[in-house]
This record gives C-alpha cells, sequence and structure tokens, in this order.
C-alpha cells in the first residue's frame, strides 16, 4: 500500500500575546479555585428499560438484577426465567459540585454495560448514586437521550444506519440530591488557592495581585498554593471576600511548550517558543507498492498444460528534492510561523521538523507528543 503524508490541520495557536505585547489580566477565579471548593464524583448501577427489543442478549447479569428489582416489589422469579432483550444494565456517572443541597438536580450519563445494540427510547430506572465512601448523594431516574439513532435489522443480508454513539446516553436534570457533601473551605481565618496550571512565577504573582489590594494577606506556599488570609473585619463574611478575591485580575507566566497530536495532525504553540539559528533540510520518500494478478496458460494442442494465476508486483520509490534552508534566530511566535510556511511543509513534516529541532537544541520550548 502506498505511504503517503496525509494532509492534516496545524494550529499555531499564540495563547497569550506575543512577546512585544503586554500581557492582558486574567481574573483569579479563570486560573485558581478555592481549596475545598471541588466536585465530586458519583457512580451507580441501574437498569434502563423499553428498548424494544433492541436490550441485552440475556446475559446471566442482566437476568439477575431485573430478579432483583421484582423482589422489592414482592415477586420471586427465577433468573433464568426472565428475558432481558427490552431492558440494559447500565452505570451512572455524575460529578456533584460542592455546597450543592438536598432537591437540587444533577445532570448524569448513562453508559452500557451489556450487549444491548442501543439505549434509544429507554427510561433509566431509580438508581442510587454512590461516592468513595460508598453513600448514596443523589438518586437517578428518567429518560435518557442518546443524541442519535440506530435503525436496521442488521444481521445477514441486513442494513444497519447509525448516527453517533447509541449505548451511551444522558438524563439532563436525571438526578435529585439526597445529601450534601460536607465542605470546609476556611481554616482558622485563611483559606488556599490552587492553581490550575501550577507554577512558580505564576504563584508569585498571584499572591503580589492580591497583596496590592489586601496589604501582606497572602503568600506562596509552592508552585500549586498561594495561601491567603482574611483581612480583620471581613472574618464574618468569607464569600464576600472570597467574590471580591476572584475578581482581582492577575497575569500568570506562560510556559514555552508545543503540543503534537500525531493522531489528529495538531499543532499548538504558545507565545514564548523560541528557535535559536539553524538550518533545516527536509524531503519526502513516497514509496507506492502495486500488486496485479496475470493469468499464465497453456500454450494451444499442449497435454497437461494448466491455467495458473502469478501475482505481479512493482515497486516504486520517488523523493522530492529540498534544498537546505538556513533560518535566523525566531524570537516569536509570528517568525516562528512564518519561516516554517515558508518551507512548504506539510504538518506531517513540520512535526518532524521540530523533534529534530529539539534534538538539536535549537528549540526552546517544552515538546510534548500526545
Amino acid at each position: 500500500m502506498p505511504l503517503v503524508p496525509s494532509t492534516s490541520l496545524v494550529l499555531l495557536a499564540v495563547c497569550l500575546g506575543t512577546l512585544a505585547a503586554p500581557a492582558a489580566g486574567v481574573r483569579v477565579r479563570d486560573i485558581a479555585m478555592v481549596a475545598g471548593a471541588r466536585d465530586n464524583q458519583l457512580v451507580g448501577y441501574g437498569l434502563v428499560a423499553g428498548l424494544a427489543g433492541q436490550g441485552d442478549k440475556d446475559p446471566i447479569y442482566t437476568q439477575q438484577t431485573i430478579a432483583n428489582l421484582l423482589k422489592r416489589y414482592d415477586l420471586n422469579v427465577p433468573a433464568t426465567t426472565l428475558s432481558s432483550k427490552n431492558v440494559a444494565v447500565v452505570i451512572v456517572t455524575a460529578d456533584i459540585p460542592a455546597f450543592l443541597k438536598p432537591g437540587e438536580r444533577l445532570d448524569v450519563q448513562v453508559a452500557s454495560m451489556g450487549d444491548a445494540s442501543t439505549l434509544q427510547g429507554g427510561v433509566l430506572l431509580q438508581t442510587p448514586l454512590l461516592g468513595a465512601d460508598n453513600k448514596v448523594y443523589a438518586v437517578a431516574q428518567g429518560p435518557v437521550s442518546i443524541g442519535g439513532f440506530t435503525v436496521g435489522t442488521g444481521g445477514g443480508g441486513g442494513a444497519t444506519v447509525t448516527k453517533n454513539h447509541p449505548t451511551t446516553a444522558s438524563v439532563v436534570g436525571g438526578a435529585l440530591v439526597e445529601r450534601e457533601i460536607p465542605t470546609t473551605i476556611v481554616r482558622d481565618h485563611t483559606l488556599q488557592l490552587l492553581l490550575r496550571e501550577p507554577g512558580f512565577t505564576s504563584a508569585a504573582r498571584l499572591a503580589a495581585a492580591v497583596n496590592d489590594v489586601f496589604t501582606n494577606s497572602a503568600h506562596a506556599v509552592d508552585s500549586t498554593t498561594v495561601q491567603v488570609r482574611i483581612p480583620e473585619g471581613a472574618e464574618s463574611t468569607p464569600i464576600d471576600f472570597i467574590a471580591r478575591l476572584e475578581n482581582l485580575e492577575t497575569i500568570p507566566e506562560s510556559p514555552a511548550r508545543i503540543i503534537i497530536n500525531e493522531r489528529t495532525g495538531t499543532i499548538v504553540a504558545t507565545a514564548r517558543i523560541q528557535i535559536s539559528s539553524c538550518a533545516v533540510a527536509h524531503g519526502n520518500i513516497t514509496i507506492n507498492i502495486a500488486s496485479t494478478l496475470d493469468v499464465s496458460q497453456p500454450n494451444p494442442l499442449s497435454k497437461g498444460g494448466q491455467t495458473v494465476v502469478t501475482p505481479r508486483t512493482s515497486t516504486l520509490v520517488t523523493e522530492t528534492k529540498s534544498a537546505l534552508v538556513p533560518l535566523p534566530e525566531l524570537p516569536t511566535i509570528e517568525k516562528v510561523a512564518a519561516a516554517l510556511n515558508s518551507l512548504g511543509v506539510t504538518p506531517r513534516d513540520m512535526m518532524a521538523i521540530f523533534q529534530a529541532m529539539k534534538q538539536a537544541g535549537a528549540l526552546q520550548a517544552e515538546l510534548i507528543l500526545r
């Protein structure tokens, strides 16, 4: 088969502006969170019913789950006698935010565990959602939405049309909170801000931004944590203080980083990458391998001859010409993008060039391959 470089998407994104332009301030709430005010994960095991014959194909765990459900209604039926074609066993997951009170609602995600072909048209039966401590914090129930469909007979001689992924679904507002998760964000009149992108420079700048407004209130503990003391007079109203704190602005540090995703052909680069003076030459090698079948027949009137099929393979190797192009020092993302685009290389080639530059010590940035 031919080994030809494919055309992909290249994205050179300037995340925080160029070095020459001053970076804009970012709100504290957009780069940090208050320690303790975090989400928690919930999970449950349940049933989706009403699948019109497209449910699980009678696995024993589905039959046993249906039997256990019927026992709640004083119906004792042997599990092996039950049919599960209209039912699917599912795993239900949700994230519960901090401070959510009983009676409020959550969105839940539903995923088939068995061999059901679709969850289309099904209804999630009452499913307790448990936390890591094995306690019930919410209960989910309601009609599921798969955002697509699957139709057709399937099997031999049949045809099936499927849109999106029919064995996962969601129930918007399908879970009722039954228990509040205990949360503490203020201890001894202090709280902690946790950076979503850790960095010593970002932590120091965040502490300085807080101290500019609330004198001597904050100090950076490490690359992730900034500890803030609630000023005198605000101890009784910590939420008001946190609201003011979240709306302060700071300038986070942007690392020099290039992300390469070879599966999708995407390249993302921050504004701070630099390339030292170097020379680049890059050529493509294309290999085409073609296989054909020839028919060999015996001569007329020959005895014992047979017609046979013989394979024939041809290989063609093509290498494009390329010149060694000197690149001067490139201190900004605009000059890096312009220089690489001037080489006329494909996105796939650009990934190889970045990796070679890193190995040569010319690329002054962190290179991350996905």
